[in-house]
């Protein structure tokens, strides 16, 4: 998924995305390690995913927060 593509999601978009590429990736690293993956590159992929992910939902909230900070 690309940068823009995770940007235009909303907050509880992005927690589920989190979520489900979070379990994908503990089952990836059992799996690599009970019998070696074809692409184990592909658990760097998902690490970094996930840490694109979460760090767009932080921007977001922090947003979201300095939002109503400022309403009130």
């Amino acid at each position: 998924m690309k940068k823009e593509e995770i940007k235009e999601l909303s907050i509880k978009e992005l927690r589920d995305r989190i979520e489900v590429a979070e379990k994908a990736y503990r089952e990836l690293k059992v799996t690599h390690a009970i019998s070696p993956i074809d692409n184990p590159a592909k658990i760097t992929f998902d690490r970094r995913e996930i840490a694109r992910l979460k760090t767009v939902l932080r921007q977001k909230e922090m947003a979201e927060a300095a939002v109503k900070e400022a309403e009130a």
